[in-house]
């Protein structure tokens, strides 16, 4: 559990990340058209690629490999007094300050201390207003009229979801202490203060799992799933020395939590939240089995028939952030000197040119994606349009498609196409060429060594699915 230097190693700044974002696809400005929503931001083709597979990977992780974990869809509209309960009415608010001089507002717990006590403002000088609360959730109305007795809100989280069916899913499922139950979906606040790209959102998904114990069981399972939700994150190919743990101080811990610790990573702008685990206590279902009157009790049949409320250990990860941290994380611009090939020849099929072979001053810009996560898992490109290569080639990626996300590129030389390729993500390349027209063997190119071989065709798939298990992260 690493906890390394404060200074950012990489070579990917925010502004990189970002340029790369729009240009590839990846992340465009909400309303960009209009000048843009604060706030919010749209995910192009291969964006939403990438969030999918990062959504179903951690769902493989935390449903179908746990047989005590079920999955759960809840609604975005609950009722009102679900957040009276769960203290978000009350509690979810921002302490804020404007300067009257440059017009900024500030999160008062994210200023200067000095600053806030001679209510000075860090970027003007300027006269600061007293500190007030501001609610963090999207209000709004539901029915013809707008009044008190229609205010709704946008959740601001999704595990109240999970609280308020928790019953309904031990009786339909059958399920027993300690179970889990996980849930992927959209939550809301209203950030005053949203930047560095889509890392704060006032629009947002996340990736939550509540998992119930009995009481007295608590640490031991909180423990769990620390060491549970690291290896995971080991196993998605992130360089771990970016990684750390944050202990939540008794200042810092939330209205519900007995214990919490984030797993950080180190963004361009400094560590910064990635997931937190959460020892939530009984504190959520004691305040649920009050405010709707509903005995959330457990009965445990197999000992003798003991009531308890449960405690929850909550694991919970941002969608959106996630996809962030990778995008950083697999960020590389690399000196090329030459493109590795097992057959010993130069380039592909005997081409010699520089943009095949590389030259010492070639650089690529390379995300260095694990293959269950990429947008892309393999593209399919003809060594020339003509002579039946660009038909192989289809007749290939059409084999292909079934089982692996594709993508096929016949435009410009091959070394420009692996360099694109690169830039997206793609860990396998695969070039038809004349012998393959001979013998039926293809070129497998790799993105993160660019090693290149030489495969059958019909051996492809079998290939790509043993190097996809197989994967490990070089750099």
């Amino acid at each position: 559990m690493s906890d390394h230097s404060t200074e950012y190693q990489g070579s990917a700044t925010m502004d990189k990340i970002t340029s790369l974002a729009k240009r590839r696809g990846f992340v465009f400005q909400s309303s960009e058209i209009y000048g843009g929503q604060n706030g919010a931001w749209d995910y192009g083709p291969l964006g939403v690629e990438l969030k999918n597979r990062i959504a179903r990977n951690w769902w493989k992780e935390m449903t179908q490999l746990h047989d005590d974990i079920v999955g759960l869809d809840a609604a975005i509209l609950m009722h009102p007094r679900t957040w009276e309960a769960s203290g978000h009415v009350e509690n979810f608010t921002d302490p804020l300050v404007d300067c009257k001089k440059c017009k900024t507002r500030f999160r008062a717990d994210q200023i200067p201390p000095e600053n806030l006590a001679a209510k000075k403002c860090p970027d003007c000088g300027g006269d600061l207003t007293d500190t007030r609360k501001f609610n963090l959730m999207f209000e709004t109305h539901i029915g013809a009229v707008e009044d008190e007795a229609g205010i709704i809100y946008l959740r601001p989280e999704t595990a109240q979801g999970i609280y308020v069916n928790y019953k309904n899913i031990i009786q339909s499922n059958r399920m027993k202490i300690p179970f889990g139950i996980a849930q992927i979906g959209k939550a809301f606040r209203n950030e005053i203060v949203t930047k560095n790209f889509i890392f704060r959102t006032c629009e947002f998904e996340q990736m939550e799992m509540q998992f119930f114990v009995k009481p007295g069981t608590d640490v031991e399972w909180f423990n769990e799933w620390k060491k549970r939700r690291w290896a995971y994150y080991e196993k998605l190919g992130v360089r771990m020395d970016s990684l750390r743990w944050h202990q939540h101080g008794s200042g810092e811990l939330a209205h519900y939590a007995k214990d919490a610790y984030d797993i950080e990573y180190l963004f361009p702008m400094g560590w910064k939240e990635l997931e937190g685990i959460h020892n939530r206590s009984n504190y959520d279902l004691t305040r649920h089995t009050r405010y709707s009157g509903k005995d959330l009790q457990y009965i445990d049949q197999e000992n003798s028939n003991e009531r308890y409320i449960p405690f929850i250990i909550e694991t919970s990860a941002g969608l959106t952030r996630t996809l962030l941290m990778l995008l950083c994380d697999a960020y590389d611009e690399e000196k090329v000197i030459s493109e590795k090939n097992s057959g010993g020849s130069e380039g592909i099929s005997g081409e010699t040119s520089q943009e095949t072979r590389g030259s010492a001053d070639d650089w690529r810009t390379v995300l260095h994606f694990h293959p269950a996560v990429a947008p892309v898992t393999v593209a399919v490109l003809p060594l020339m349009k003509k002579d039946g290569l660009a038909e192989l080639a289809q007749d290939i990626r059409s084999g292909l498609k079934e089982d692996f996300a594709t993508d096929y590129d016949q435009a410009g030389a091959i070394g420009r196409r692996y360099r694109r390729q690169d830039e997206a993500g793609t860990p396998f390349c695969v070039t038809v060429d004349y012998e393959s027209k001979e013998n039926g063997t293809v070129t497998l190119r790799f993105r993160d060594s660019m090693e290149q071989i030489r495969v059958h065709k019909d051996e492809l798939a079998t290939r790509l699915y043993q190097e996809i298990k197989a994967y490990k992260r070089i750099k």
